[in-house]
């Protein structure tokens, strides 16, 4: 029983009270407690979907907090594995109905792929965001001409209404940013980021404005790889690393493909990109000078 093990109360009490992130972090977390449950008990995953009526997949999917969750299925799978308190039960009962609730980007489901909303989940609730890009400024930076130019590349023939609606949810992602308690967002962008000018000249130099006036906030760290480097540790492309203050919840890597995306959270998956990125730091000019580089390139295009 989770009441029986050290601070077991206190982990149901913080999940319950978590609210930051959404249900994409709350799933994860339930999932991993379930987890923690089963293992604890010596359940395999093809016994526990017997209790479910379900598959040891479906169990597997539940745990990595990628399903939405059945309050029957979390019933059932509590008494399997002696869960029988019920403060402890309401409160993980209760969590998986706070889990099914959708998140605000649920309202732009129709432009929405499912393998982006899990990344949006994950964003609204990390407490750092380490970010390198060699093609376009972070989503999180741009400015809306600039989202829009972006958008277009990515989606020639989609009518005006759907492309308004496609930068509106990256402006509003970028709320974030302003938040009571706002994440960390450290990127390190390749210089050909700066200098190529997609929009155009005046849609390139708003957004260099935009920068200047971003590195000037506490939570926003950005560092920028000179041509003259050469190659770099990153060679292998742009990629996102999501950090979490939740204690159940992992690093998550995040590489985006054309039309899907890969999430990584595996311990030895994670240090690589961490290694990496730590030389992308180091190889990188200093955050200190990246205003003068800004400006630099204003007065350059």
């Amino acid at each position: 029983m989770i009441g029986s093990q050290p601070g077991g109360d206190a982990a149901v009490t913080n999940m319950f009270g978590h609210h930051r992130g959404g249900p994409t972090v709350l799933r994860i977390v339930l999932g991993s407690q379930l987890r923690r449950l089963r293992d604890q008990r010596q359940i395999t995953c093809e016994e526990a979907g017997e209790a479910i009526r379900a598959s040891h997949s479906k169990i597997s999917r539940m745990e990595l907090g990628r399903v939405r969750f059945r309050r029957r299925d979390v019933a059932d799978l509590l008494t399997l594995y002696g869960v029988t308190g019920p403060e402890e039960r309401q409160a993980m009962l209760a969590l998986a109905d706070q889990a099914n609730e959708p998140g605000w980007w649920h309202s732009y489901s129709d432009i929405l792929p499912a393998w982006f909303e899990v990344y949006i989940g994950l964003e609204e609730a990390a407490s750092r965001i380490r970010a390198y890009e060699v093609q376009f400024v972070p989503g999180l930076l741009q400015t809306e001409d600039y989202a829009r130019a972006v958008t277009l590349l990515g989606h020639p023939d989609a009518p005006g209404h759907e492309v308004e609606r496609r930068v509106g949810l990256r402006m509003r992602r970028q709320s974030l940013l302003e938040a009571e308690e706002p994440p960390h967002l450290w990127a390190v962008v390749d210089e050909a980021v700066l200098r190529r000018p997609l929009g155009g000249a005046q849609v390139m130099r708003k957004q260099l404005r935009h920068l200047l006036e971003m590195t000037e906030s506490p939570n926003v760290t950005l560092q920028v790889v000179p041509f003259e480097l050469g190659g770099h540790a990153a060679a292998g492309g742009p990629f996102s690393i999501l950090r979490f203050a939740e204690r159940d919840l992992p690093d998550v890597v995040y590489l985006e493909q054309l039309t899907s995306a890969l999430y990584l959270d595996k311990r030895e998956d994670v240090d690589h990109y961490l290694a990496v990125m730590e030389r992308l730091c180091i190889d990188a000019e200093p955050a200190t000078a990246i205003r003068d580089t800004l400006n630099r390139i204003l007065k350059e295009t």
